[in-house]
């Protein structure tokens, strides 16, 4: 039995993405609507993420584009203020991510209570946002140092939008991320939201790492979830849950609700 039983109630468990409006800060905010938008989207969200049958939830900063590796204070604060007002309406297990800020990610989640984050905590790539450099040492300590080492940790060892400088098969990764680091679990991803994460290399992770979770965690569909759950512990959701499954789109709780019942003849085999 993994921690997903323990911390979301379920193994093969299926997080649902609540993809934040953009926020004061963020290019694509609307001034106009202010963050009575943002909270009202998130809350529709919410609710059809719920009523849809899902296991947990992460709540992120996805339409933030484009991100910064270092997130501004009032980003986090907008998203704090958020799940402030929506926490007596969460029903299911919840964690954060703020994109891309391990820092701020742990910070949001000892705010709200969260019970897990999924963040870039280790690595150097080259991406879309520049040279992206961390340091996981610096930032399990801050996790300790403001109380948060309960939160578990999702690492995302194959970035979306970006490439290890170094030549390492994800295999090579996965195997020294959890010598050096003990992260809960691991993220294999496709290129970009909604791209689906490759079969083959999700397969080569949970074999190089058969102990640690790995969580399928793009592009992930109806049709295809099974296929993945067979060799994955679980799946971060959330294009296909959208409206006619594109990105920019509110989730559609019907498609939430064909997703997770396919999920569940799974587990019942």
């Amino acid at each position: 039995m993994t921690w997903l039983k323990e911390v979301i109630g379920t193994e093969k468990a299926i997080i649902g993405m609540c993809h934040f409006a953009p926020l004061p800060g963020d290019p694509g905010y609307r001034k106009e609507q202010g963050m009575a938008y943002a909270l009202d989207r998130a809350r529709k969200d919410l609710y059809a993420l719920q009523n849809g049958g899902i296991d947990a939830v992460m709540f992120s900063n996805e339409y933030s584009l484009p991100y910064l590796t270092d997130v501004r204070t009032e980003t986090v604060a907008a998203m704090a203020r958020i799940i402030g007002e929506l926490m007596n309406e969460i029903t299911v297990p919840f964690g954060v991510n703020v994109l891309w800020d391990p820092w701020k990610s742990l910070d949001l989640a000892a705010a709200t209570g969260a019970a897990f984050v999924r963040e870039i905590f280790t690595g150097v790539y080259a991406s879309d946002f520049g040279l992206w450099n961390t340091n996981s040492g610096a930032t399990v300590r801050h996790q300790h140092e403001i109380g948060a080492e309960n939160v578990k940790l999702l690492f995302n060892i194959v970035p979306e939008a970006a490439a290890y400088l170094a030549p390492r098969t994800p295999a090579s990764i996965a195997k020294s991320t959890v010598f050096n680091c003990r992260p809960d679990a691991l993220c294999v991803s496709g290129l970009t939201a909604g791209a689906a994460t490759d079969s083959s290399v999700l397969k080569e992770v949970k074999e190089a790492v058969p102990g640690t979770v790995v969580l399928a965690n793009t592009g992930c569909r109806k049709e295809t979830i099974a296929e993945q759950l067979a060799i994955a512990d679980g799946a971060v959701v959330a294009t296909t849950f959208k409206y006619d499954g594109i990105f920019e789109n509110m989730v559609d709780e019907q498609r939430v609700a064909e997703f997770m019942k396919v999920v569940r003849e799974f587990r019942s085999r």
